[in-house]
């Protein structure tokens, strides 16, 4: 059995005390959180109050990104003892808009997921595909791709300690989803990718987060499917009521 997560990527909101309030309602009207596993990835620089709002709360921390060096003369960048000393269990790793907006790739995706590993974080590395990939039939090579060059020269063991958020690109932000249809079979794809990869065992266990628009009215369709472990939530981890209701889908998930 795969415990579903429940992780909301803040991206660039919410200051200190916005960060505070949010996670005030989060933890007095999230009720039976602790049956899926819950993770927030607050901004840098709230990630420390975050954490110590959180005390007992069985939600954990992530932060949005991390360097792959130890220390140096790399301005502006964030090292994995760094971020492993705010309180942070999980890391998300080549976010698209990452990759888009600021130069991620494949390989740099692999350096700060090793880095992570071996700091002790657990990271959540994304794929996903363009509009114009899918549309040009090119969606499994890319998240092929995405795969081997983002998880190169991982163990069995490493992968253990991994999640995959497949969140097609053209489903971030804009409202779109995926339809279970898609969204099983691309979990289903990356799966079996990562049994040709990794020993079938070792495959099943991987939880694969689905991150493309996920909000209370299409949590429970799309939590429910055989390959969907999870969401990455965007926007609607920045409301706590939605947040909750997607927490609750998660839970009624657990169930079936």
């Amino acid at each position: 059995m795969r415990k579903i997560i429940i992780a909301g990527n803040w991206k660039m909101n919410n200051t200190i005390s916005q960060a505070q309030d949010l996670m005030a309602a989060l933890i007095k009207n999230g009720g039976d959180m602790h049956k899926v596993e819950v993770i927030v990835a607050p901004p840098f620089t709230a990630l420390r109050s975050v954490y110590d709002i959180l005390g007992q709360s069985s939600v954990h921390i992530a932060a949005q990104n991390l360097f792959w060096e130890e220390s140096g003369a790399y301005t502006g960048e964030v090292s994995p003892m760094m971020v492993k000393e705010t309180g942070c269990k999980w890391v998300i790793i080549g976010h698209s808009e990452r990759r888009q907006l600021f130069g991620e790739t494949n390989d740099t995706v692999n350096k700060r997921t090793t880095a992570a590993l071996r700091i002790g974080l657990k990271p959540i590395v994304c794929i996903g595909e363009t509009l114009e990939e899918r549309d040009s039939g090119q969606t499994f090579e890319v998240l092929n791709r995405q795969l081997e060059g983002g998880l190169k020269d991982l163990t069995g063991e490493n992968m253990a300690k991994v999640s995959i958020a497949y969140e097609p690109v053209w489903a971030i932000g804009t409202g779109k989803t995926a339809t279970s249809a898609q969204a099983q079979e691309a979990h289903e794809k990356i799966r079996a990718k990562l049994a040709s990869m990794f020993p079938q065992g070792v495959a099943d266990k991987v939880r694969i987060l689905y991150g493309g628009s996920m909000k209370p009215s299409n949590a429970l369709e799309l939590l429910s499917l055989p390959d969907v472990d999870g969401g990455l939530v965007g926007g609607a981890s920045l409301n706590a009521h939605d947040f909750i209701e997607i927490i609750k889908a998660g839970i009624k998930a657990e169930q079936l």
